[in-house]
């Protein structure tokens, strides 16, 4: 099966190959003789005829870097009639833009196979869709008040804050028992997101790493722990954290085996969770996620082919 692949994403320019997750998912394309097209999310375009275009280059990648991609004559492409797999992996913030190419992509569903799933990715940001699992998450606040997380931290002690619809492990802050810059925070957080806030215990567990879990149709493909650098209770890599080969606890089989037919019946065929401690979920990625590339490192597996598996069947189907 030969496939003609359009990939959604940031600049080509911009990855580091080393670790890039969307990079592997395009050399994995190539080698199973895909031809495969970029472009940028802005690039979209919503026709007076109904018809989704997109002003495409058709490019190449190799595992050089400084060198590792070449691209063509920009092309109009009808992702409808045009294309056969959209891989929708620009990074988020999850905004108004992000929700809106999801609508665009919606359009196509029933000619162009998107992965994932346009209109699950919408209802189902990191620290929202995550919330339907709460058995299985830390006491959690969702909340746009200071009083409401006093009074939670009279409870739990010392607390982390993040937005809810940040990624990479951006703006997160740990308020210490005391909660002396609380009010200070909030101010800043309430100023810049519209949006409430997610805020939960300290974990003192994540100075042992922060699991991510890879889900490919909603079956287990591998997982890597991600340490914290020196000075840091972060452990995401794009902040300086470290990943280091792992297995799953019984709790974290349990956590996958809840959520992943429903997974699967979404259509969110690649999907990272984040787990600490070995018990404690505290996202479900389904926007770009990334870590395959280290998981394969340490565990010798090629989930990228996985992925491409999972894909070939739908279309197939």
């Amino acid at each position: 099966m030969s496939l003609r692949v359009a990939v959604q994403m940031d600049p080509l320019e911009s990855i580091n190959i080393v670790g890039d997750s969307s990079f592997a998912l395009m050399l994995s394309a190539q080698a199973r003789g895909h031809e495969l097209f970029h472009y940028d999310v802005g690039d979209l375009t919503l026709d007076a005829d109904d018809r989704l275009i997109a002003h495409a280059r058709p490019v190449r990648v190799q595992p050089v870097s400084g060198d590792h991609f070449s691209v063509g004559e920009p092309r109009r492409l009808d992702l409808g009639r045009d294309i056969d797999v959209v891989l929708m992996r620009q990074d988020p913030p999850f905004h108004m833009g992000y929700i809106t190419a999801t609508h665009l992509l919606e359009r196509i569903a029933d000619e162009t196979l998107v992965v994932n799933n346009p209109v699950s990715v919408r209802n189902a940001p990191e620290k929202v869709m995550v919330l339907d699992y709460r058995q299985f998450m830390p006491p959690t606040l969702v909340t746009r008040s200071v009083d409401e997380v006093r009074a939670f931290q009279r409870q739990q002690g010392s607390v982390v804050v993040k937005p809810i619809h940040g990624n990479g492990g951006k703006a997160i802050f740990r308020v210490p028992e005391g909660g002396d810059n609380l009010s200070a925070l909030f101010e800043v957080f309430n100023q810049t997101w519209p949006e409430p806030h997610m805020v939960q215990p300290f974990l003192p567990e994540v100075a042992d790493g922060d699991k991510r879990i890879v889900l490919v149709d909603g079956e287990v493909a591998g997982a890597i722990n991600r340490k914290p650098g020196e000075g840091e209770f972060r452990s995401n890599l794009a902040v300086g954290g470290s990943a280091e080969a792992t297995t799953l606890t019984p709790r974290e089989e349990e956590i996958c085996a809840a959520m992943g037919p429903r997974l699967k019946e979404l259509g969110l065929i690649f999907v990272g969770i984040d787990v600490i401690g070995g018990k404690w979920l505290t996202e479900i990625n389904v926007t770009s996620p990334t870590g395959i590339v280290a998981i394969d490192r340490f565990n010798g597996t090629d989930t990228a082919a996985r992925i491409w598996d999972a894909i070939e069947e739908r279309v197939g189907r």
